[in-house]
């Protein structure tokens, strides 16, 4: 028998712990780090669980349940975390499917059925279905990461929903298991089913004769008390037990957020990709005026799905200057609506728009009409509306928004009124005015509200709030939820909008499948108060720690900084764009950006139950922090702005303080020192860096891999190539004047790219200047959190620039990483810095100085090739590709700018030890067998000094170029049918012979070099 109450502060922790350990085949985590980053989900609350399971198999995971329920513990199942109404944070054992479970287990094209794990992935199910043309219908925003599991257990939505109906209407049977062990297949059960099975006797016996009782105890209930409109997601689903809905099990366990059962495996309904799609938007003067033409629309089309944006959202959109291009192509009017049609031939989804536009007496030449039928056009307008949690989660007036409020739905005809009140309430409550949008078509209505979480007083007004927004929702006949769920935020609600007899009975389900009550308890039934186990509250009080970067966008606040993370999970995709190469090599929550910032919170310490109690010399985070790649690819991708790199350097100085550091961090992190200690002899550097023996000992030192290869030092540096030049300093005044900024990489590692960037400058009519004296931007320091030691490099390098500051010359970067350090970082780190200001508006890349500032007469070589281009993490995220994108269009360059993600070497990272592995798993979920894939005669361009050391180290058998080279080759003539690569010059690895000699004499010169170097580093730092 179970033990309850379990003793979750007792011994009950480390036997169950250890029983699962022993038993089940998972990774068992019940450290504070897996804790803290479980804690919360995409909600306003926070519990702290008693541990987490990974199972490697579903029937792992049904044995962790098992166990579980020998010491009473309560168990929470858990997929992509993104719930925004608290059902996937508890103080429960977190199982979380998404790492293993994810199998397509079987496919029936004919009749479109799948059968799939509950860890699978929307987006990742349907790229498998591709093949069939089939995929499956609901299609949240979060497809990309939500996985099957939480859908089910949501009864998700999402725009898709217009056509395909919620989650429930798509599932045809699922494999479940009960807290005390009962696993069983359920869907439709005829009346002679249900005999069968109540004949055979048992736990199941039980359960089918128990729905029986309650259907027919509540049949008039059932019958009247479900209002009947789209989007109604509140509740449980007793309605698919009725007689007239086939007494359907699964379906009425759907949307059950993991209170009743465990759901191991769903079989699926499937629908026809359409094959053809077109959009039209109409605009309106304000989004009530919209909602109230939806009926009216309704009664003409059948759209695939009929989506609202108000001017609110496109005004904080245009504040942070995302989304720009969909924004433009938004016709006239302050609010939209937006149809998409599909069709088996384009003409036909054509069509139905005109016929549309016809029967309402618009036309395509009116202002407030848009319409596309091109795909690409279409998704990034949909795109735009699917962003809009992430832009109203941060508006641009640092105001805090919430959910709580944020997915009612009530029927279509009374939208339009619905909003309106809604709108009195919030100005009731003076919450300004809230952006309004979703899914109008259904009469869903998302929202964030700026609710204050930080006080007494403003927990209570969000409750009353939440009391009297049900009241009104019910006035109108709809629905507390129609997507999101109950959980937490809506589950004390359920009273105003069922009554007390269906209450009663959800509670006499509840009690028929999880009697102790241990199936995410608190949730739906018997739930936490909407204002209990909140993530902020009024009893919160986190530290407010000093530290180096000033934060400037989050209020000069480390912990508005962490709390950018709202948990929208975009972080835990799968493909495009950057974020987050760990997590996509991992599949591990602490490895996302959300874990850290998760973890970030925990460590602020602002609950008595804090997972994370050390503050900053925490090893939990600084683990988690360990495989963050600082690619700052979360800065653009996150919906919010989450710039963990900046995170982890902040952290990492604090954590390291008076503390010894890393061996990367003296080797990696010093590296401009060492590079220009190189010139002493970059010959025997080299040999000893290749040496037998020696390179291995020496990586051991240095905390490098031994599976990386030391780069290569030139000869020659690019600055003493330049002094060796004599020419003449131009005046920093002359309009013509660019100072060519001389990085580490570029400088030491491959100057033929500058001295390329050099040629290509001079034939477009500019005077290039050159740093003589020794200059750094800090990149290294800063990414190994050495942060003091960065702001003096950096006040060094600005008295050498100062000249170029005042006079207001721009500074051209070759090196992106370093040249997001002028943009970005620099600036965090030294706000109040007017040179650091001044260099940040000056900087340039090199594209975007060619682009936009070169003579209206210049033209750069036509090359007409085909080139596979890998973007620097940090130019995506900070400087953007556009001018790189228009550079190669003039330069007849026919580019395939990879969006594969991170190269995975991403600076020190893939150098350290301990890295490798997932450096290259990073690398080879995209960006090298790409590379691979390039033709013979196709240039392979990537810009980053990491990104083509990885190219080269990867096995890829090509050499990546940097554009400045390519330009500089095409002035030169015309380039090699294949492998143009080879015309550009890089440093030549050191021969055997002189590896062979530099490890012989080793011993006695590393002693000497040893001491010498010392010294000399500390004097180069003087100087730097």
């Amino acid at each position: 028998m179970a033990r309850t109450p379990f003793d979750a502060s007792g011994a009950d922790v480390a036997g169950l712990a250890a029983a699962l350990g022993e038993e089940v085949d998972a990774e068992v985590r019940f450290d504070a780090g897996s804790r803290g980053a479980y804690a919360t989900d995409g909600s306003n609350y926070r519990q702290v669980p008693i541990g987490v399971v990974v199972p490697r198999t579903v029937e792992a995971g049904a044995h962790a349940v098992e166990v579980c329920a020998r010491f009473g513990a309560p168990v929470l199942s858990r997929g992509g975390g993104t719930s925004l109404a608290g059902q996937t944070t508890n103080a429960a054992v977190v199982i979380d499917w998404s790492k293993y479970c994810h199998r397509l287990v079987s496919v029936d094209p004919d009749a479109r059925t799948c059968v799939v794990e509950p860890g699978i992935v929307l987006d990742m199910l349907n790229q498998r279905l591709s093949d069939h043309r089939l995929q499956f219908g609901p299609k949240p925003s979060t497809h990309s990461h939500c996985a099957l599991g939480g859908m089910i257990g949501n009864n998700s939505c999402g725009a898709s929903a217009q056509a395909y109906g919620k989650t429930v209407d798509n599932v045809r049977r699922l494999e479940v298991l009960t807290y005390d062990g009962t696993r069983m297949w359920a869907g439709p059960t005829s009346k002679a089913e249900r005999s069968r099975i109540a004949a055979e006797g048992g736990r199941r016996a039980e359960l089918y004769t128990g729905l029986d009782r309650i259907v027919t105890e509540y049949l008039a209930d059932i019958r009247r008390g479900y209002p009947k409109i789209p989007r109604r997601v509140s509740g449980y689903n007793l309605d698919s037990l009725l007689p007239e809905n086939g007494f359907d099990v699964a379906r009425a366990l759907v949307g059950s957020e993991g209170t009743l059962v465990t759901v191991l495996h769903a079989e699926l309904d499937l629908v026809p990709v359409p094959a053809y799609q077109s959009l039209l938007v109409l605009g309106y003067d304000d989004i009530c005026a919209a909602a109230d033409d939806v009926p009216r629309l309704l009664e003409h089309c059948s759209p695939g799905q009929l989506e609202a944006l108000d001017g609110r959202m496109a005004q904080l959109m245009r504040e942070e200057g995302a989304y720009l291009t969909s924004l433009h192509a938004l016709p006239q009017g302050d609010s939209w609506l937006m149809l998409q049609f599909s069709g088996d031939s384009q003409e036909q989804a054509d069509e139905q728009a005109h016929a549309l536009l016809g029967a309402v007496g618009r036309t395509e030449k009116d202002a407030a009409v848009a319409f596309s039928d091109d795909p690409e056009r279409e998704q990034r307008m949909l795109r735009a509306r699917e962003a809009g949690l992430g832009v109203t989660a941060r508006p641009p007036d640092d105001r805090e928004t919430w959910e709580g409020w944020e997915d009612s739905a009530v029927p279509p005809e009374r939208l339009g009124d619905y909003l309106r009140d809604l709108r009195e309430l919030f100005a009731e409550f003076d919450y300004d005015h809230p952006s309004l949008y979703g899914h109008f078509g259904q009469g869903c209505v998302h929202t964030r509200i700026p609710f204050g979480l930080r006080t007494a007083e403003g927990v209570a007004d969000f409750r009353r709030f939440l009391e009297r927004a049900a009241d009104l929702v019910v006035s109108h006949g709809g629905s507390l939820s129609g997507e999101h769920g109950d959980g937490q935020s809506r589950g004390e609600l359920l009273i105003r909008m069922f009554g007390e007899r269906l209450v009663t009975a959800f509670g006499e389900l509840k009690a028929l499948f999880d009697p102790g009550n241990r199936m995410n308890p608190g949730k739906v039934v018997h739930p936490n108060p909407v204002d209990g186990q909140l993530r902020l509250g009024s009893a919160w009080r986190p530290r407010s720690p000093a530290t180096h970067f000033g934060f400037p966008e989050d209020d000069h606040s480390f912990n508005r900084a962490v709390m950018r993370c709202v948990g929208i999970g975009n972080c835990r995709g799968h493909s495009g764009g950057v974020m987050c190469p760990s997590y996509r090599a991992t599949r591990e929550e602490e490895h996302s950006t959300r874990g850290r910032a998760r973890l970030l919170f925990e460590m602020l310490d602002g609950h008595p139950d804090s997972a994370v109690t050390d503050g900053w010399h925490s090893t939990e985070v600084r683990d988690a922090l360990d495989l963050c790649l600082a690619c700052k690819g979360c800065k653009s991708d996150c919906p919010t702005g989450v710039d963990m790199a900046t995170l982890k350097a902040e952290f990492l100085s604090h954590h390291y303080e008076g503390r010894l550091r890393p061996a990367a961090h003296y080797s990696m992190g010093w590296l401009p020192v060492w590079a220009r200690l190189s010139r002493i002899a970059p010959g025997l550097v080299n040999s000893v860096l290749h040496a037998p023996g020696l390179a291995r000992a020496g990586k051991r030192l240095a905390g490098v891999d031994e599976a990386r290869s030391a780069p290569v030092f030139a000869r020659q540096s690019f600055q003493q190539w330049w002094q060796s030049g004599g020419i003449a300093e131009p005046d920093p005044a002359d309009p013509r004047t660019v100072v060519l900024w001389p990085d580490t990489f570029t400088t030491y590692f491959h100057p033929s790219i500058a001295v390329s960037a050099v040629r290509v400058l001079q034939d477009a009519g500019f005077r290039v200047a050159v740093p003589t004296r020794p200059v750094c931007c800090g990149l290294t320091w800063i990414s190994t959190g050495q942060l003091p030691l960065a702001q003096k490099v950096l006040r060094q390098t600005l008295g050498v620039l100062r000249p170029y500051l005042e006079a207001g010359t721009p500074v051209i970067g070759l090196e992106p990483s370093c040249t997001a350090v002028f943009r970005s970082d620099a600036p965090e780190l030294m706000p109040a810095d007017q040179d650091v200001k001044r260099l940040a508006g000056q900087v340039r890349t090199f594209a975007e100085h060619l682009v936009h500032h070169a003579p209206d007469d210049w033209r750069p070589p036509q090359l007409s090739r085909r080139a596979t281009v890998q973007t620097h993490c940090h130019q995506h995220a900070i400087m953007k590709f556009d001018a790189d994108r228009e550079l190669m269009r003039r330069a007849h360059l026919d580019a395939d700018v990879l969006d594969e993600g991170c190269c995975g070497l991403a600076g020190n990272f893939g150098f350290e030890r301990g890295h490798y592995e997932v450096s290259m798993a990073v690398a080879e979920q995209g960006v090298l067998p790409a590379v691979r894939t390039t033709a013979p005669d196709s240039l392979v361009l990537a810009d980053g000094f990491s990104c083509r050391t990885q190219i080269e180290q990867g096995g890829t058998g090509r050499r990546a170029l940097h554009l400045a080279e390519v330009l500089a080759l095409g002035l030169e003539g015309t380039l090699p049918t294949e492998h143009p690569e080879r015309l550009a010059v890089r440093p030549a690895p050191p021969s055997r012979a002189s590896r062979w000699a530099a490890g012989a004499g080793a011993a006695a010169w590393t002693a000497t070099a040893a001491t010498v170097a010392g010294r000399a580093a500390v004097r180069s730092l003087r100087h730097l």
